[in-house]
């Protein structure tokens, strides 16, 4: 049942989605920046640095799978609310580490509650928003990003006012409580019955919900190798540090503007293939330009592609929820897909490392993502939007 808000409830709830997008990258976009004084003051080596993005890569794919079940025990605004006070407390914590395993150990605080939120957020935006999934799915997915973008730059000057690195990871605890009370006093309460039966064991059993994952990984796993390799290719190139962290901005800036505008733009067309193979291709012509022409126009293929790891983001998690009508099991078939794509877009960017080892160059690992979206652009194919019930025909979906 669709549930009335006022105009201020409505502004208020919209707000709050934009406030939990915007905590879920800073902690792992604001390392960066700070790597040599962080390394320098904890004798983390590069190795364990790459740990600080790893950790909480990994735990946003497990943790995932257990999203529906915390889910259906805890209720999501209860579990929403424990998980952004856990990524609060872990930031505040970082005023105080010392050694890299203590840091190490706040990056796995901070990857949890995000896991948590990421797993049962989409679906409790299905609910909130019925009618109107496809944009505030894109408002969150850009604040999301944004978020990315905001700790990389924000950090290092928080840092430098402070002279202290632990204040450029530790002011993130600010915007978390922000969240922690905006979410609990404009989320509606949980059903008080919650359902007995959880949906993700008979979701594992369709092929459409592997179809979905190694499409969202392969995706996201472009975007982790960005992040990591885009600014020591530029480098290689003869870039400043500065200059090659530019690229990285923008780029964060154009996934932002994608993924609010694009879901727009698709309006409520069933059908999100078209504008899926769009930021596709996209994607396909920012890896080739940095293959072929990465001197002509950076700053274009930058947005460019970008914007395609984008859009492609925030329709991948519509398309996850049309699948299915009900909000409890579109958002578990939603965290099963973030689960096992957050695992696949763990590996690329030690893969490309790998592939750098052995060619001296990162053209190889260019190479590799736009094979990638040749994988997914045609494993797309079969999404259609008059196949979702019968590819989520479960004894689950039969039931509700």
């Amino acid at each position: 049942m669709e549930r009335e808000f006022s105009k201020a409830a409505y502004a208020s709830l919209l707000t709050a989605v934009a406030l939990v997008g915007l905590n879920l990258r800073p902690f792992i976009t604001g390392v960066g920046p700070l790597a040599g004084d962080i390394g320098a003051q904890t004798g983390l080596d590069l190795q364990g640095m790459a740990l600080l993005t790893l950790v909480p890569m990994l735990l946003m794919g497990i943790v995932a799978f257990a999203g529906p079940s915390l889910q259906n025990k805890a209720g999501a605004r209860r579990s929403i609310i424990a998980a952004l006070a856990i990524i609060a407390l872990a930031s505040f914590l970082r005023l105080f580490v010392v050694t890299g395993w203590q840091l190490v150990g706040t990056a796995a605080l901070l990857g949890l509650g995000a896991a948590v939120v990421q797993a049962v957020f989409p679906g409790v935006i299905k609910q909130q928003f019925p009618h109107h999934v496809g944009l505030v799915m894109g408002l969150y997915s850009a604040m999301l990003m944004g978020g990315g973008a905001l700790g990389a730059q924000v950090s290092p000057l928080i840092a430098a006012a402070a002279h202290d690195w632990h204040a450029g990871l530790a002011w993130m605890a600010l915007p978390a409580v922000l969240a922690v009370v905006l979410v609990a006093f404009c989320l509606p309460n949980d059903s008080a019955q919650q359902t007995s039966s959880n949906p993700a064991a008979a979701f594992l059993k369709r092929p459409r919900t592997w179809l979905l994952m190694i499409c969202f990984g392969l995706v996201n796993g472009g975007y982790s190798t960005v992040v990591a390799w885009l600014s020591p290719y530029y480098q290689s190139l003869g870039w400043s540090a500065a200059g090659s962290g530019s690229l990285l901005a923008i780029m964060a800036l154009c996934q932002a503007v994608a993924a609010l505008l694009l879901p727009a733009l698709a309006g409520k067309r069933p059908d999100r293939r078209l504008w899926l193979w769009l930021t596709l291709l996209m994607q396909a012509l920012g890896f080739a330009a940095l293959i072929w022409l990465p001197g002509v126009a950076p700053v274009l293929w930058a947005g460019i592609l970008g914007a395609g790891l984008g859009g492609c983001f925030a329709l991948s998690m519509i398309v996850a929820l049309d699948h299915l009508p009900d909000p409890a099991q579109a958002g578990t078939l939603s965290a099963l897909m973030q689960g096992g794509g957050f695992l696949i877009s763990a590996m690329p960017p030690w893969i490309v490392a790998a592939l750098h080892d052995l060619t001296g160059s990162f053209l190889a690992g260019w190479g590799m993502h736009m094979l990638c979206v040749v994988i997914v652009t045609v494993l797309y194919w079969r999404i259609s939007p008059g196949g979702y019930a019968a590819a989520m025909k479960t004894s689950a979906a039969k039931t509700a």
